[in-house]
């Protein structure tokens, strides 16, 4: 595994790393692989505890004693969250993610994760579920900007094997069999189910991304060619008139890359808004929101999306 990931260039040995680990398996494996390839000196754990269960202290205990072992640094974030309403598992990611962006960019790292390929299967599974859209089918992307997730093509068995021929000790997660999370119930119902219909099906849910993911770089070639995005203007434009000729597919994709690039992340649903944008009037301003504090702007007859 540790050649893989240096062939892939996911780790790269003596350059700075950030590594997100809990204390689980996966997080573990990677941890080690990391020190191994880019060296103890270079490599910074990140740790959230949290607080919001019991064996919570004992994981932030196990991983200082594993970073110990390593001779690598440790950073522990004790986030408070102020009771609000929202999803808990997305305040905790935001709030992990945070951290080590902060990290990362005091010492231009690479931030690593211990996502492995069950972890791809769900997530795509979820998102199909729960959101409409292309995205959902693409799954999570080895590379993503300073973001590099080396495990992705592994699956949690043999990160398993690797921590026992090394052994690594982990820490299990009780909340991981807990059905109240949704992302719970596809690991511990939905993907088992699956496997009675057909045994090949979470590998076939990987293969259908990798092959989506290969097209979206096709169809990403033809949205750039019509907002018109440089380096030097990020922003991006297109007519109405242009917009309107489109085939509709491409109408989607080119409003939807607009309003992601104004608000500087996924804006959920942008594209949906495609006919009625390219049906706004062209003299004058005309604007439409999109969701996500994010409005396509018309000016002269030509659109661009910014925030709001």
């Amino acid at each position: 595994m540790q050649e893989h990931a240096l062939t892939a260039g996911t780790l790269i040995p003596g350059g700075a790393v950030v590594a997100l680990v809990s204390g689980g398996r996966d997080s573990v494996c990677l941890l080690d692989l990391a020190a191994r390839a880019a060296g103890p000196d270079s490599v910074t754990v990140l740790h959230v505890n949290y607080g919001l269960r019991e064996g919570a202290d004992g994981d932030e205990a196990h991983v200082a004693d594993l970073c110990r072992a390593l001779a690598v640094e440790l950073v522990v974030e004790r986030p408070v969250r102020v009771e609000a309403p929202g999803n808990l598992q997305a305040w905790a990611r935001d709030v992990r993610y945070a951290a080590a962006a902060r990290l990362a960019l005091a010492s231009e790292a690479t931030i690593v994760t211990g996502h492995t390929a069950d972890d791809q299967v769900e997530t795509i599974l979820y998102r199909l579920a729960s959101s409409p859209s292309r995205r959902a089918l693409l799954g999570m992307r080895q590379r993503d900007g300073r973001l590099v997730r080396p495990l992705l093509g592994f699956t949690r068995a043999e990160t398993t094997a690797y921590c026992e021929e090394r052994g690594l000790a982990w820490r299990e997660d009780p909340s991981n069999a807990e059905p109240t999370f949704a992302r719970n119930r596809v690991r511990n119902g939905l993907l088992p189910q699956l496997a009675t219909i057909h045994p090949a099906a979470a590998a076939n849910v990987l293969r259908t991304a990798e092959l989506l993911r290969d097209e979206a770089e096709v169809l990403d070639t033809l949205v750039d060619a019509e907002v018109g995005a440089s380096p030097g203007s990020p922003r991006g434009t297109i007519t109405l008139d242009r917009l309107a000729e489109l085939h509709p597919a491409l109408r989607r994709l080119v409003l939807q890359r607009l309003a992601d690039g104004a608000a500087g992340r996924p804006v959920p649903g942008a594209a949906r808004y495609a006919d009625q944008v390219a049906g706004l009037r062209r003299t004058g301003t005309a604007m439409l929101d999109l969701g996500a504090g994010v409005r396509a702007v018309v000016e002269g007859g030509v659109l661009h999306a910014e925030q709001g």
